[in-house]
């Protein structure tokens, strides 16, 4: 426990004087003496307390997440904003996208511009790829098609085994299935064109500044603003973790009211 500080009060002992016979006021010594003693008493107070008593309200870290020139869905003037980095190999993300990311979207139509950035985690072997697939995939405006075949096909993909090493051929045939140029599409995966891209968006996220929770006690610690996968950023709120359909709507109806 942080030693609090106690005012100094320094005390005279006054000597009592008889009243003076002079009709004009005149200003004690004594009564001087005592009234600087009682504003060096306020003013040690009031520094202790600026010191050692006074805590802010921690408040959660206001981001402004960019977003020109990534993957994105939605009215380019809609008033809410979400930017996910995600990991199509991550279960959790999987999960967000299975449970909540078309039921959002198909509950505020018009309202959200939904962005993707990407953050292959180190210990998934196909993050890399896939997120290299889907932007080939981009290049033939089938970014969201192909977005959407890897998560539905996520099961399918690593339910048996999820550490799977994903080849060539796998990619290929989600994008014969979407109608797209393999060979186009395949020429783009193997000389790794987004790759300098993809790995950017990690290391921005990577550089943004820490976020400050609180808790229900009022505990306040702090987090890296993308520490996982899936992390949310709504309009200038971070939401980490894949958090039911509630937990947004309640942040995207609070923005809404402004």
């Amino acid at each position: 426990m942080e030693p609090v500080a106690e005012p100094a009060v320094e005390t005279e002992d006054l000597t009592e004087q008889e009243p003076s016979s002079e009709k004009t006021a005149q200003l004690k010594p004594g009564y001087l003496y005592a009234g600087l003693t009682v504003l060096a008493f306020a003013a040690g107070f009031f520094l202790a307390f600026m010191i050692w008593g006074y805590k802010p309200t921690p408040k959660p870290t206001v981001y402004n997440i960019e977003t020109k020139g990534f993957p994105s869905l939605g009215p380019a003037n809609a008033p809410i904003v979400i930017v996910e980095f995600s990991d199509y190999q991550c279960p959790y993300c999987w999960r967000w996208y299975s449970q909540v990311y078309k039921p959002l979207m198909d509950a505020y139509p018009g309202k959200i511009r939904f962005v993707y950035r990407n953050f292959p985690l180190s210990f998934h072997p196909n993050a890399m790829a896939s997120a290299e697939a889907a932007l080939c995939a981009g290049d033939q405006n089938a970014y969201w098609q192909y977005h959407n075949a890897l998560f539905d096909n996520y099961l399918n993909l690593y339910q048996e085994d999820q550490s799977r090493i994903l080849d060539q051929a796998t990619y290929n045939k989600f994008a014969t299935d979407l109608g797209l140029n393999v060979s186009t599409f395949e020429s783009c995966m193997t000389s790794h064109k987004y790759q300098k891209f993809i790995q950017d968006d990690a290391t921005y996220a990577n550089t943004l500044p820490p976020d400050t929770v609180v808790d229900e006690k009022g505990v306040a610690t702090t987090e890296a603003a993308v520490g996982g996968t899936p992390t949310f950023f709504i309009n200038s709120h971070r939401l980490g973790g894949a958090y039911p359909i509630e937990k947004f709507k309640e942040i995207i109806d609070a923005e809404l009211k402004k």
